[in-house]
C-alpha cells in the first residue's frame, strides 16, 4: 500500500512554497507524524509531517522546487513497523549504550503559528522535566502577539528535557522539548541530544544544508554565511533569516544616529520599593505599535453625532423573549448596528475600502470587525459577508467570537481581513471618546453609553436615551461630506428600524 505526501494548506492567500529541505532520503523508514521535509513560503516555514509510517518511497519534489496547495511530493510504502527500531537504534548510537531497553526520544515542536507569524515566546510550562505525559495533553501555552497556542504532547512518555524556557522566544518549527517513550533510557538519551542542539554542525558540515532561496538571498544581498543566524531545523538558514540579517545590517547606522530614547524620570527610592515591573506581553507591545503607526500613516479625523434608542429600545423589548426562543441567541444593541453599518456603507462605500499604494480598493462586501476585550488586551474578531447575514446570524456569530475572545482561542484567519470596525466602549461606562483606525481600514465607528438626557422634541423637553456616536476615518479617501453621511444614515435606520426593512 502506497501513501501519498501532499502540500498541506499554507494559510490565507498563499498558493505556492519550495521545498527548502528533505530530512529523509528514499530507503529511510519513517515513523508517523515524523518531519519528512520544510517548505518555504513567501510568509513562514512549514514542516510536513508523515501521514503514515512505512518506508519512504519516490520523492516527487525535490529541494529548490516550487509547489502548489495539494501537489505531491512523496510517497511512503506502508511495510514493517520499522521506525520505532530504528529512531531508538539512533538514540543508542552517540549513547553508545548496550542495553536493549532503550526508550525512544520524540521532539516537541513550534507547531504552525498562522499568517506572517515567525516566532512567539513561550509564557507557561504547565510541566516539569521528569513529568509524565499523555498524549494531547497540554504542555506549554506560546504568545504571539496576536493569539496564545497551546502546545500538545505529541506522544506518551516523560518530559526529559526543556529546550526553551518561560520567556523565551522561539521561531516557528523550532524545538520546545524532548519527550522520551521509553521506560528506562530517558535520561541516558537527553544528554547526547543537548549536546546536538548545543553543537549541530558539529558533526559534519554537510548535515546542515541551508535552503536553496536562503543561498541565493544571501548573494543578493552581499551577505555571508556566517552573518545569518539560521532558525531552521539543526540551524540551517531559511531566507526569513536572510531578510532579518539584511534588515538589520542596513537599519543598524540610522539606529545608531538616531536619538536614544528618554530615560525614565529617577523615582525616590522608597516609590521604587513599592513598584512592580512587568514585560510588556507581546500582544500588548503588537497593540502599541498597530495604534501609533495608525496615527503615524492615516489622516485620522473623527466626527460625531447621537443616536435617540428609544426606538430601537422598543423593538427589543417587544421581541426580545420570541427571538430568544426561536433562535436561541439573545437579541442585544449590536445587531441593530452591525446593519445600520452595512446599510450606511453602501451608500458611502469609500468608508468600507482601503488605500494600497496609489490606488483606492473598494470592497463589494462587508467583513466586520468587532473589537472585543480580553484579560490580556484588545483583539478584534472578524465576521465575514455580514452584509448577507440576518440578525440572528449575526447575534450568534458576535456571542460566538466573543466568547473563543475571552478564552484566548481564535485562530489567526478569524482576525484577518475586516474591511469596518465597530467599538462598543459603552459596555464600560465611556460616554465619548474617538477610536482609533484599525489599518488598513479607513472607518471605525465607536458606540458610547446610553445615558437619558433632556431633549427637545417639537418644542417639548422630554427624557430620551441617547447615545454618542463617533467615527473616526482616513481623510486621505474619506471626505468630511463622506464621514457626515455615513453616520446620518447610521442615525436614522436606528431612530427608524423600519427603514433597515425598507433600505431607504
Amino acid at each position: 500500500m502506497t501513501t501519498e505526501v501532499r502540500v498541506p494548506t499554507l494559510g490565507e492567500s498563499v498558493t505556492e512554497a519550495t521545498v527548502a529541505t528533505w530530512f529523509k532520503k528514499p530507503g529511510d523508514p519513517v515513523a508517523a507524524d515524523e518531519m519528512l521535509c520544510e517548505l518555504e513560503t513567501d510568509k513562514v516555514t512549514v514542516e510536513v509531517p508523515s501521514p503514515a509510517a512505512g518506508t519512504m518511497g519516490e520523492i516527487v519534489a525535490q529541494e529548490g522546487t516550487t509547489v502548489g496547495v495539494d501537489a505531491l511530493l512523496a510517497t511512503i510504502s506502508a511495510g514493517e513497523a520499522k521506525a520505532a527500531p530504528a529512531k531508538a537504534d539512533k538514540a543508542e548510537k552517540p549513547a553508545k549504550s548496550d542495553s536493549a531497553d532503550t526508550g525512544s526520544s520524540v521532539d516537541v515542536m513550534v507547531p504552525t503559528l498562522g499568517e506572517s507569524v515567525t516566532e512567539a515566546t513561550v509564557s507557561t510550562w504547565f510541566k516539569k522535566v521528569g513529568d509524565q505525559v499523555a498524549a494531547d495533553e497540554m504542555l506549554c501555552e506560546l504568545e504571539t502577539d496576536k493569539v496564545s497556542v497551546e502546545v500538545p504532547a505529541p506522544a506518551a512518555g516523560t518530559l526529559t528535557e526543556i529546550l526553551a524556557a518561560e520567556g523565551t522566544t522561539v521561531q516557528a518549527g523550532g524545538k520546545l522539548a524532548i519527550l522520551s517513550s521509553g521506560a528506562g533510557a530517558a535520561a541516558p538519551a537527553a544528554a547526547p541530544k543537548a549536546e546536538e542542539a548545543a553543537a549541530p554542525a558539529a558533526a559534519s558540515g554537510k548535515d546542515v544544508e541551508d535552503a536553496p532561496s536562503a543561498k541565493k538571498a544571501m548573494a543578493e544581498a552581499g551577505l555571508s554565511r556566517d552573518q545569518v543566524q539560521g532558525s531552521g531545523r539543526d540551524g540551517r538558514v531559511m531566507k526569513e533569516d536572510v531578510a532579518r540579517a539584511a534588515a538589520a545590517a542596513t537599519q543598524a547606522p540610522a539606529a545608531a544616529a538616531a536619538p536614544a530614547q528618554a530615560p525614565r524620570a529617577p523615582a525616590p527610592a522608597e516609590d521604587v520599593a513599592r513598584e512592580e515591573r512587568v514585560k510588556m506581553t507581546r500582544l500588548r507591545q503588537t497593540i502599541a505599535r498597530r495604534l501609533k503607526d495608525s496615527q503615524n500613516t492615516a489622516a485620522m479625523l473623527t466626527t460625531y453625532n447621537e443616536v435617540d434608542m428609544t426606538e430601537v429600545m422598543a423593538l427589543r423589548n417587544q421581541y426580545k423573549d420570541e427571538f430568544y426562543k426561536k433562535h436561541g441567541v439573545r437579541l442585544g444593541f449590536m445587531s441593530f448596528f452591525t446593519k445600520a453599518c452595512v446599510h450606511a456603507l453602501k451608500e458611502v462605500p469609500e468608508v468600507n475600502a482601503e488605500i494600497d499604494g496609489t490606488d483606492i480598493v473598494y470592497k463589494n462586501f462587508v467583513h466586520m470587525g468587532v473589537a472585543a476585550g480580553t484579560p490580556t488586551g484588545l483583539v478584534v474578531p472578524v465576521i465575514r459577508d455580514v452584509d448577507q447575514m440576518g440578525f440572528a446570524a449575526i447575534e450568534k456569530a458576535i456571542a460566538e467570537k466573543g466568547a473563543r475572545a475571552r478564552d484566548g482561542k481564535l485562530s489567526m484567519a478569524e482576525m484577518q481581513g475586516g474591511t469596518f470596525t465597530i467599538s462598543n466602549g459603552g459596555v464600560y461606562g465611556s460616554l465619548m471618546s474617538s477610536p482609533i483606525l484599525n489599518p488598513p481600514q479607513s472607518g471605525i465607528l465607536g458606540m458610547h453609553k446610553i445615558q437619558d438626557r433632556p431633549m427637545a422634541i417639537n418644542g417639548q423637553v422630554v427624557i430620551r436615551p441617547m447615545m454618542y456616536l463617533a467615527l473616526s476615518y482616513d481623510h486621505r479617501i474619506v471626505d468630511g461630506k463622506g464621514a457626515v453621511t455615513f453616520l446620518v444614515r447610521v442615525k436614522e435606520a436606528l431612530e427608524d428600524p423600519r427603514r433597515l426593512l425598507m433600505d431607504l
